[in-house]
């Protein structure tokens, strides 16, 4: 919770006094409490707000339960030692998974008052030394015995996506601290506001932050993921940050550089794109009166692929986040979560993703392509610069993307050589049009008068039924193909 004046208590008192009898989010207490009961309330309050779809749940001493009448305390939180620990410390310890709780304490109606606040549960129960509670009326119980309010908890999180998800409670001071604001502003090419007012606004218009009892603000995970200045500063997203590793060779035994994404993933889009365009090689072309250094992969394509990863990942899948992996002779992009859509049709099918609301407004920032057409401009890249079909794959629980290094085609393996015409094929159907003997050489750089290359290429995709005929009966010269699954469109 973030740090209150006392007129900011005073107001939350008030707000909550004001609220009817027994809200299960919501505790009043006169006198002391063992620590014992408040690791209880932490689990039953946090478990309780969810059900209530409250950002928070509240533990107030000096008040009346029954009157809702100020009384005060001598209730002293920081004082409270369990052995060698500080009370906040031991809670801490023995409450998962952990919440940012907090205790804040001051003088309301010349009496005085401490209230915790207790974040709701996220993802799962909120357990206090293995057990989690919940509040019946105003009696706290064992989650386990009330088995319709667990099954509907367990509903409450599939119900809130996660960017709609509590990332933390603070002060307006903080929100401007935490977020990266003028990036917002300069990506969408607005007027940064004079005041701190305006910006407050346009970040709740936005739907990044809202307003809480507590007269503070909660940032939401939408607006954390996209705009932290740390990404660290906010507990359940350090580990979804995006990690560029460069390692020496063709495999992972020696790490020349690594790298974590500190930003948000619209504030430091860019910044990390120049860090990887920056580690790829380059390839040394050689015109007819110069040298010019191009680059071994099409930035295009890398800006595309690394914003899919961003969008399209598993957030729910904790302690794992984007990785982007440079090799000598190749490129891994991988996202926890096995993707929504086959990897084999990539290309065709209307994009789906399970954060929607991230994807609108990455989106909106410029980031991602609006039309979900971005793996047709990867492959459409790839093959102007006559590289080596890319590969999308699952891989365990991930989905991973392979960019390879120039390699003629003598060098290439047949998978290479079929997965290739396939999505060549792909590529042209997703355009209305068909592959052909002449597109295919084009795509490999064959020469014209090798015909008979480019057809063994078309038979070896024809033959591992990746690729058919649009037109069986077509004379050999007038051969048009497409992919399997179009196969509906063959005669």
């Amino acid at each position: 919770m973030a740090s209150l004046t006392e007129t900011q208590l005073a107001e939350l008192v008030n707000r909550l006094r004001r609220l009817p009898r027994e809200t299960e989010w919501v505790e009043f207490k006169q006198n002391l409490a063992p620590p014992e009961d408040i690791g209880q309330y932490l689990s039953a309050l946090a478990n309780s707000a969810a059900l209530a779809d409250q950002p928070a749940g509240y533990l107030v001493w000096g008040i009346e339960d029954s009157t809702h009448a100020i009384t005060g305390t001598a209730f002293d939180p920081f004082a409270i030692r369990i052995g060698n620990e500080l009370l906040e410390g031991w809670l801490n310890r023995l409450v998962e998974p952990h919440i940012a709780f907090a205790f804040a304490q001051g003088v309301v109606a010349s009496s005085r008052m401490v209230v915790l606040e207790v974040p709701r549960a996220l993802a799962q129960p909120v357990r206090f030394k293995g057990e989690a509670y919940v509040r019946v009326g105003s009696y706290r119980k064992k989650l386990k015995e009330q088995p319709e309010r667990e099954r509907a908890l367990w509903r409450s999180f599939d119900r809130t996506p996660f960017e709609e998800q509590v990332a933390t409670v603070c002060s307006e001071e903080e929100v401007l601290k935490l977020l990266d604001y003028p990036a917002y502003f300069d990506i969408l090419k607005l007027p940064l506001p004079e005041g701190r007012a305006g910006i407050i606004d346009a970040l709740k218009r936005e739907g990044f932050i809202e307003s809480n009892l507590s007269g503070g603000w909660t940032i939401n995970n939408l607006g954390a993921i996209l705009l932290a200045r740390r990404l660290a500063d906010f507990p359940r997203l350090g580990r979804k940050a995006a990690r560029v590793i460069q390692y020496k060779g063709n495999n992972r035994i020696q790490t020349l550089k690594e790298q974590v994404g500190a930003k948000g993933y619209a504030s430091g889009f860019e910044g990390m794109i120049q860090y990887i365009n920056g580690l790829l090689p380059s390839n040394e072309v050689i015109g007819a009166a110069f040298r010019q250094s191009v680059p071994m992969y099409p930035e295009l394509a890398i800006r595309e692929l690394v914003a899919n990863a961003l969008i399209h990942q598993d957030l729910s899948v904790t302690g794992a986040g984007p990785m982007i992996e440079i090799f000598d002779t190749r490129l891994e992009i991988t996202n926890p979560g096995v993707p929504l859509v086959e990897p084999e049709r990539f290309l065709d099918t209307p994009p789906r993703s399970r954060n929607e609301v991230l994807a609108a407004m990455m989106r909106r920032f410029y980031i991602c392509e609006e039309r979900g057409s971005g793996i047709d401009k990867v492959v459409d890249r790839i093959e102007f610069y006559q590289l080596p079909a890319p590969v999308f794959e699952i891989a365990g629980q991930n989905t991973r993307v392979v960019l390879f290094a120039r390699r003629p085609l003598a060098r290439m393996e047949r998978d290479d050589r079929i997965r290739a015409c396939y999505q060549h094929a792909c590529l042209r159907y997703v355009t209305r049009d068909t592959m052909t003997n002449a597109t295919v050489r084009q795509r490999f750089g064959i020469e014209d008068r090798n015909i008979a290359q480019a057809s063994r290429l078309i038979r070896e995709a024809v033959d591992a039924e990746q690729i058919l005929p649009y037109d069986a009966n077509a004379a050999p010269r007038h051969m048009r193909y497409i992919p399997w699954w179009a196969r509906d469109r063959s005669t």
